[in-house]
């Protein structure tokens, strides 16, 4: 083993080159890469890259190295259950390699030294594992129904069996390796090895490593293979675009001795420079013949200070072909040391960049002709471009690229320290943040926005002249200060706040209606309880600014603790006047970024409930007038205040009460996965009576409730919390759907004749995957097949609870494994602008939105879950709008127990019924490994079995279920229900269900169609 994980030094240095020379790479080029080296590790004639498909579909190739079309067209899709190596080294986590012999003929896949997982743990790698390998590879083609002879697949272009190594040279090999990802297997890369004969640990293991490499790289939201088109779904794009995609883009690999010049091409680099079908062996002469003349100077420069540096070399530079043509290409090179540490060789790779270089150079063009004045410099400050609107703004020419930017300013007769443009441009490039600010130009005195970008490699500068645009801004300002505007906008916020219910309503009615007259850039209001601050609200703030007020003593805020203990408003018209008053505080205005302030006290009866802050980005000094006006807004907006947080208390505890009724969270099942949303009306503060629930039933079944309390108030809430506790009393009584509305009905008719409520219980099995449910006066629920088809469930509904008169009609669906179940309440599709039938339809395209983009999030790896599912129908229904009515949603997905996790027998009449099963638990559950519940089990068993015997009718039989725990369920033909008795100290009998219940996590009795069936469950460890 551990001469399968050594390779020689040189081939771990090489490797590590390799991968050294791939940094930065991603994606589609990333593969690329990878495949062409494992390649030339493994000595192979070609490779493919594999990856899963979306949906259903297979393994779909992406790429190919070496490989002839007729031979890749073989291997576009593969089943990911054929018999290939690479659909088995996907299936198995593993390498695997497969001969084809003559062919046709398969010998046993051989995992290396990557372990493989199995029942009992992991396997180790060997020559074929325990057994032999080739009586191994016999048995497992007798298991699948295949002979040694049979093909083994289907041809995707013909009608004929077919097997894609047929297509395969013969006396060759595959290779095929798992790109492993933390999300899982995500495809293979396979290597066409020469020979009959198994790759060498060493080839083995260099493939094994880029792909590992390769595939810790990828990134699954970039290896997206096209959304849906929502005009066609369920149908993906062509994969044959995609590889084409991968296709174009070629990588070459290139080794150069320094000391005698020699170099090596691969078949890519050939094809790059223009010298395909030529030998690989060339020399550094041929190289420097066909780089351009007028690029060869400065990179042999470059070359010559990369070797003896010993450092990574990229250049971009032109080569001429010997057809004459020129193209852009890109090298990456990274020097190793040879004998004595001395440089030996130089490795690396080359990529055609003439396409990329002609979308520069476009680029270039449209910012040359651009309006606004542009240029940018490097790290030293020495311009590397400029445009002609710069030109004409610096009086410069071609002549200043390359100079500093600092002396071509001192040229002109800018004084870049006296304007702030020194800071402004060093703080730009230091902090690596975009820095923009307005400056009078001194050569032609206009006014300019500049906009300094950093870049990787320097500072990018836009000057935008704006001097006719400030112009109109303050002539704008001007007449927005036009005193009966003014005065019409203080009239309206006088009206908006007398409206406002919440302390946020306030405070953006104030906000609109204080802010744009008096020219302010903020607005927040700090309320004041036992000398503590709680910010209400606040308008033009940064989010963080306010994080430290939050809880603090008032005394610690100088300008509001003054305002607060005086009554009486304080103006502040600049950043120096506020430093000298607070100089504690002299930071805060850098931080909001304002540089004046009006400070409001909020004064209710008297007494001082908190303060507002308008503040100003620029200095400001206000008039009498306007002083006089904001003191005199001031008090409307206490008032307001005042009456909102009365609101607000209130409401809260509306909110907490409704929410109380609710679950606090919904159980784990194994039936289901569940998700659910409760949006309670944002008009007035009663409550609603909206309402639902997830209760596990007996044999992994569970029943999903959902129902609607006809009114708003506190009534109405504590009606609906009394019948959702009603529904878990007759739940756990196993009443099925129809009689369990029944008696709910009952509930509701005793409380009077002013109540009444909707309601839909369903009851879902994952044995049969069926749903049978009843509905009072409440909406159908829809269901979201697997396929992606969308329906409303058709069913009749009987009137509502409380004017029903039973029975009520049940009807059972069967659900496949995958769907989603909604219920929901009338709130969520029906509104004043919307009927029900139109809310329906809403829903209808909703949910299939929201499905599909659950099943695109599959595809790509991620699990967002129906939290976000709940979340997307919510944002469609009920998009921001005030929602007159509270609104329910319940997002169940329905899961099947497997068959291997059911076990079920007919017991005979008689004694030998409770040994016959025994014997059964037994034999099961160490089958299904779980030994150590086998005695408890058997007891139970035998307890229930023998009950059934005696006081029982025929058919007697018993199931095993593997749910959430092990479940035992023994039923017979009779109708009568065990209870539990307490049996004196001489009675001989009367003590096996306190035996059951002290043994059992649960147990009870339900009836059947035929009879009964008594229950129970113990946890599964």
């Amino acid at each position: 083993m551990a001469e399968r994980l050594l390779m020689d030094k040189a081939g771990a240095a090489r490797l590590r080159m390799i991968i050294e020379a791939g940094v930065g790479l991603g994606g589609v080029d990333l593969l690329g890469f990878a495949l062409e080296h494992a390649v030339t590790e493994a000595d192979g004639l070609g490779g493919m890259v594999h990856v899963r498909g979306p949906g259903d579909r297979g393994l779909l190739l992406m790429a190919t190295s070496g490989i002839v079309r007729t031979v890749a067209q073989d291997w576009e899709e593969i089943a990911v259950d054929d018999d290939t190596a690479p659909a088995r080294a996907v299936a198995g986590g593993a390498s695997v390699w497969m001969s084809a012999l003559g062919g046709q003929s398969l010998s046993l896949p051989e995992v290396s030294m990557t372990p493989r997982r199995t029942g009992g743990g992991t396997e180790p790698a060997g020559e074929g594992g325990a057994g032999g390998g080739a009586s191994s590879a016999d048995d497992s083609a007798q298991r699948d129904g295949r002979g040694p002879d049979s093909p083994l697949g289907h041809h995707p272009h013909a009608a004929a069996p077919w097997s894609p190594l047929s297509a395969l040279p013969a006396g060759s090999g595959l290779l095929a390796v798992p790109l492993l990802t933390p999300d899982g297997v995500v495809g293979a890369l396979s290597v066409l090895t020469v020979g009959e004969g198994r790759p060498t640990p060493q080839q083995r293991s260099a493939v094994e490593t880029l792909a590992a490499w390769a595939a810790l790289r990828l990134r699954e939201p970039s290896m997206d293979w096209g959304r849906a088109d929502p005009r066609r779904p369920g149908k993906e794009p062509p994969v044959t675009r995609l590889r084409e995609a991968l296709e174009a883009i070629k990588v070459g690999s290139w080794e150069w001795d320094l000391a005698t010049g020699e170099q090596l091409w691969d078949e890519s680099t050939l094809a790059i420079l223009g010298m395909a079908g030529q030998s690989t062996n060339q020399r550094f002469d041929t190289w420097s013949g066909l780089v351009h003349p007028d690029d060869l100077p400065w990179l042999l420069v470059e070359i010559e200070q990369a070797i003896r540096n010993q450092r990574v070399s990229g250049v971009e530079y032109r080569i001429r072909r010997p057809d004459g043509t020129t193209r852009w290409v890109s090298s990456r090179g990274r020097v190793l040391p040879g004998e004595g540490g001395r440089p030996g060789r130089m490795v690396g790779t080359v990529w055609d960049t003439t396409e990329s270089r002609i979308a520069r150079d476009s680029v270039s063009r449209a910012l040359r002709h651009m309006s606004d004045a542009f240029f940018a410099v490097d790290g030293e400050w020495r311009i590397t471009f400029l445009n002609m609107e710069a030109e004409r703004l610096l009086g410069a020419s071609q002549e200043l690229l390359g100079q500093n930017l600092w002396d071509a300013f001192a040229e002109i007769g800018i004084d870049a320290v006296g304007l702030g443009l020194h800071a402004s441009y060093r703080r730009a490039a230091d902090r690596s943040t975009p820095v923009g600010f307005v400056v009078r130009w001194p050569t032609n005195r206009r006014q300019y926005q500049m906009r300094l970008i950093p870049v990787p490699d320097g500072l990018m500068v836009y000057a935008t002249d704006v001097t006719e645009m400030r112009s109109r801004e303050a002539e704008s300002v001007a007449a927005e200060r036009v005193t009966a505007d003014r005065n019409a906008r203080v009239t309206a916020l006088a009206g908006a706040l007398a409206e406002a219910l919440t302390v946020q309503d306030v405070v953006n009615a104030a906000a609109e209606r204080i802010m744009a007259p008096f020219g302010a850039s903020g607005l927040v209001v700090h309320l004041i309880e036992a000398d503590t601050l709680h910010v209400a609200g606040q308008v033009g703030y940064p989010e963080t600014f306010f994080r430290d007020f939050e809880g603090m003593p008032v005394g610690d805020i100088a300008p509001l603790d003054e305002v607060h203990r005086t009554r009486t408003a304080a103006f502040i018209d600049s950043v120096e006047e506020y430093v000298e008053r607070y100089p504690r505080m002299a930071d805060r205005p850098a931080e909001a970024r304002k540089a004046s302030w009006a400070f409001l006290p909020l004064i209710v009866s008297g007494r001082s409930v908190g303060c507002c802050v308008v503040s100003f980005t620029e200095s400001r000094r206000l008039g009498g007038e306007e002083k006089a006006l904001l003191i005199t807004l001031s008090g409307l907006m206490a008032q307001a205040i005042e009456r909102a947080r009365l609101f607000d208390a209130e409401h809260v505890r509306a909110q907490e009460l409704q929410r109380g009724l609710l679950p606090s969270e919904l159980p784990t099942l194994c039936a289901v996965s569940t998700a659910a949303r409760y949006m309670p009306a944002n008009e007035g503060i009663e409550v609603g009576g909206d309402w639902y629930d997830v209760i596990p039933l007996s044999g992994a079944r569970v029943a999903l409730v959902i129902g609607d309390v006809m009114g708003h108030g506190l009534s109405e809430a504590a009606t609906m919390g009394r019948l959702r506790t009603a529904v878990h009393t007759l739940a756990d009584l196993e009443f099925p759907p129809s009689e369990l509305l029944t008696r709910l009905n009952q509930v509701v008719n005793d409380l009077g004749d002013d109540f009444y409520a909707t309601c839909l219980y369903a009851v879902y099995d994952p044995v049969t995957c069926t749903c049978k449910f009843g509905s009072a006066g409440h909406p159908p629920p829809a269901v979201v097949y697997p396929d992606g088809t969308t329906e409303f469930l058709d069913h009749q509904p009987d009137p509502p609870l409380g004017t029903a008169r039973p029975p009520f009609e049940t009807t059972e669906v069967v659900l496949p494994q995958g769907s989603l179940l909604v219920l929901y309440t009338d709130g969520l599709i029906e509104s004043a602008t919307r009927d029900i039938d139109r809310g329906m339809l809403h829903l209808t395209k909703a949910l299939s939105g929201a499905a599909a983009a659950a099943r695109e999030d599959d595809a790509a790896g991620s699990s967002p879950g129906l939290e976000r599912l709940c979340d997307n129908v919510l944002a469609e229904l009920l998009p921001g709008t005030q929602l007159m009515d509270d609104a329910a949603l319940l997002v169940a997905r329905t899961f099947a127990i497997p068959a291997d996790s059911i076990a079920s027998w007919t017991l005979p009449d008689g004694p030998i019924a409770a040994s016959e099963a025994r014997h059964h638990v037994r034999d099961q559950l160490e089958g299904w490994e779980l030994d150590e519940l086998a005695m408890t089990a058997e007891l139970l068993v035998s307890e229930l079995v023998g009950n059934a015997v005696r006081y029982g009718k025929s058919p007697i039989a018993l199931r095993l279920l593997r749910a959430e725990g092990l479940i035992c369920e023994v039923s017979d033909g009779s109708l009568s229900t065990p209870r539990i008795r307490n049996a004196a100290d001489t009675d001989e009998g009367g003590r096996g269900l306190q035996l059951v219940a002290a043994l059992a996590h649960r147990w009870g009795a339900r009836y059947t169609a035929t009879g009964k069936c008594i229950w129970t469950e113990q946890p599964v460890t």
